[in-house]
């Protein structure tokens, strides 16, 4: 069971003037593509071309996964199929944006951290000149946006994301466990094209699998971006205080003891091992504290995936 979670209010920023904001991170994007990204965007977003262009000869190094065993039979030496690289990319975000999000012990919620990577990976596609798009998900239906060109339109779609309210901390139990099935997986197959990059953004709570998530795998690129308060890693040393739990909706107090402290541990191993299970690869997810650089973040995550 997760803990209990303190009342915080939305940015100030962020609900006042989502434009605003997003061009401060448009500044800070920009610099990062054009003096410390470089390709590492691209390389690591644009996948494999989809497009057949010809058979050349397997050099080392290549993908083995582009041999052309036929091609290799008939001629006795190892052959390659060469793709023609998609020059355009389109990243389909899923927000699940859940009660659980408006946690914060400090300055900032779980909430507004994921929004903003939510808004630096739409101004990394407009930076990129892709197609960018949305679906915003909440306890009482979901938001599309379909993917856009063009910084305008993105820059748009984007402060609507940002700009959204908060679900409400009354929603109850019962609203967070159907929020799985609320996600329009089948809407998305299309909303966006075949190998697409898909980036879930959320709380992932343990639960299972969604239906369809084995398709969802093979059809897109798919990306899960996690953001942890300091206390889903630890629970905070020193006296019992009052916290509020909008899972169940009343102020609850915590007296750091050891059954509470155990409690915790599981309920976090549970999390992250139902995290390792959406998202197998090391490099298709990634977690940022609330208390972290959230763009240096994606920077070295880029960076690993190019290097790879």
């Amino acid at each position: 069971m997760p803990p209990p979670l303190p009342v915080t209010s939305p940015s100030s920023d962020a609900a006042a003037s989502p434009l605003a904001l997003l061009r401060k991170l448009e500044w800070r994007v920009r610099h990062a593509v054009e003096n410390v990204l470089s390709g590492e965007y691209r390389s690591a977003f644009r996948g494999r071309g989809m497009e057949f262009d010809q058979v050349v000869k397997y050099e080392f190094g290549d993908d083995v996964r582009d041999i052309d065993w036929n091609v290799t039979a008939r001629l006795g030496e190892p052959y390659r199929k060469k793709f023609v690289e998609e020059r355009e990319v389109t990243v389909m975000l899923v927000f699940e944006d859940t009660p659980s999000l408006q946690f914060g012990s400090g300055a900032q919620s779980k909430r507004e951290a994921l929004l903003e990577l939510a808004g630096l990976v739409l101004l990394l596609g407009a930076v990129n000149r892709d197609r960018v798009g949305f679906v915003h998900v909440k306890p009482d239906g979901y938001t599309l946006r379909e993917p856009v060109r063009g910084r305008g339109p993105i820059l748009h779609a984007a402060a609507s994301l940002l700009g959204a309210p908060a679900p409400s901390l009354t929603s109850g139990p019962s609203a967070l466990n159907s929020q799985l099935s609320a996600i329009p997986w089948r809407l998305l197959a299309r909303a966006a094209p075949k190998h697409s990059v898909l980036i879930w953004l959320g709380d992932f709570p343990s639960r299972p699998e969604p239906e369809g998530w084995a398709v969802v795998r093979k059809r897109y690129q798919p990306m899960g971006f996690r953001v942890d308060d300091p206390w889903d890693r630890t629970l905070p040393e020193g006296e019992s205080f009052a916290a509020y739990d909008p899972l169940a909706g009343r102020l609850v107090t915590l007296e750091n003891s050891t059954a509470e402290r155990t409690a915790h541990a599981r309920w976090r191993e549970e999390r992250d091992n139902a995290w390792r299970n959406l998202f197998p690869d090391t490099l298709t997810r990634l977690v940022v504290g609330t208390d972290e650089d959230r763009l240096d973040a994606l920077v070295r995550f880029f960076r690993a995936r190019q290097s790879r």
